[in-house]
């Protein structure tokens, strides 16, 4: 019985060590996923104006080409993948996994950002073709920038005909969903044309639509990407918030489990040696 007790104390201190760690994380994941949401809402108004501004420009210049909206004949795809650099994250990087599986082919082409996944994807048979792991919570928007030239780039060169993103959307702070984003062949959303009245202000552009689309595309698909990566990273803190707390509340519960267990092992224990003091009493 003492060496029963002495196991559910050694238990007790380790579920109460292991809960103080789960609790530190839930609460740096939480102030983390507060500043990357502020992060993620103010890049919004910039996204949708400059998105506006090429929506502008293609309705009111219909049948514009652009090297962007031309459909290519390759039939591979080169896919921007975003994870995670550290576990501890809930599903989130096997969600992203899973997504992978169902939507890519293994032998298209793969540019993937965060560690977690680099082996995992390679071991699986993904043409992962950056040739280091990539992290996804230090880079920075130019490096960011540079991978997806590289995905643009083979687009151009007709190496491929589509290049896409893999990313997880931020529903809510208890809900995140992969999805895959198309970024080329460019499908913009055509709107009818501006009708001028006297409180419209037309935009002026030179030198032609053609030229300024060629110049914008590829800025509003760098701006795409990194609003993508803000909203994964943003997912990925909250998962990992989500996934601390349900580990802090297991964690609770083991403990209250344990101590009970243990007070009854204690209970037990002082009953025996009362018995047996009060049949060696009788004996005498």
């Amino acid at each position: 019985m003492a060496q029963s007790k002495q196991a559910l104390r050694t238990r007790i201190k380790s579920v109460n060590s292991t809960r103080k760690i789960t609790k530190a994380m839930e609460m740096i994941a939480n102030a983390k996923l507060v500043k990357q949401r502020a992060r993620m809402e103010a890049n919004r108004e910039y996204a949708q104006k400059l998105q506006d501004t090429v929506d502008e420009i293609a309705a009111n210049n219909p049948g514009v080409e652009s090297e962007y909206l031309e459909v290519k004949t390759s039939d591979r795809k080169v896919t921007i993948v975003f994870c995670s650099d550290l576990g501890l994250c809930g599903g989130y990087n096997q969600n992203v996994v899973k997504k992978a599986r169902e939507e890519l082919r293994k032998s298209d082409p793969m540019i993937l950002v965060g560690t977690s996944l680099y082996r995992q994807m390679k071991e699986e048979g993904f043409n992962v073709i950056n040739e280091e792991p990539v992290s996804s919570d230090r880079i920075t928007f130019l490096e960011l920038k540079e991978l997806v030239d590289r995905g643009i780039e083979m687009y151009r060169a007709n190496e491929v005909g589509v290049v896409e993103l893999l990313y997880t959307r931020f529903v809510n702070t208890m809900s995140f969903q992969p999805e895959v984003d198309q970024l080329l062949p460019t499908s913009l959303t055509v709107k009818e044309p501006v009708q001028k009245t006297t409180d419209h202000v037309e935009t002026l552009f030179e030198p032609d639509a053609k030229t300024i689309l060629d110049q914008l595309i590829p800025m509003m698909i760098h701006d795409v990407v990194y609003a993508d990566w803000m909203e994964s990273t943003t997912a990925e803190q909250g998962s990992r918030r989500v996934a601390m707390k349900t580990a802090t509340d297991n964690a609770d519960e083991l403990s209250h489990d344990l101590l009970l267990e243990y007070n009854k092992a204690r209970q037990a224990a002082i009953t025996q040696e009362i018995t047996e003091i009060v049949g060696g009493s009788a004996a005498v």
